[in-house]
């Protein structure tokens, strides 16, 4: 009966330990394919990043304007700016406003 027990307890021990070892590797693809995802999201938002910092650029934007509309641009007073909702045949304009001023 002592070797049934010691036999059953080692066989026991060699499933639980193969079933662990699986999960983890399991996991641990998973982490990898994760990170994979992870590295690849951040070039592409520090490429992103790069591009939206040159052209937002004032001295950009300024050479844009030079370059490409001479004298079309002018300057606004963004408290006269609206939103226009077009509906089917009807148009309104609201009130601009800014996000901490609601």
């Amino acid at each position: 009966m002592k070797k049934f027990f010691v036999i059953s307890l080692i066989i026991f021990l060699i499933f639980s330990t193969a079933i662990i070892k699986n999960s983890t590797k399991r996991i641990d693809d998973d982490i990898f394919t994760i990170k994979e995802n992870i590295r690849s999201l951040k070039k592409d938002f520090e490429n992103t990043k790069l591009e939206y910092d040159f052209l937002s650029s004032a001295e950009r934007l300024l050479e844009l304007q030079n370059l490409y509309f001479d004298k079309e641009l002018s300057e606004q007073n963004i408290e006269k700016m609206g939103i226009i909702n077009k509906n089917l045949d009807n148009i309104e304009v609201n009130q601009f406003y800014f996000v901490n001023e609601k």
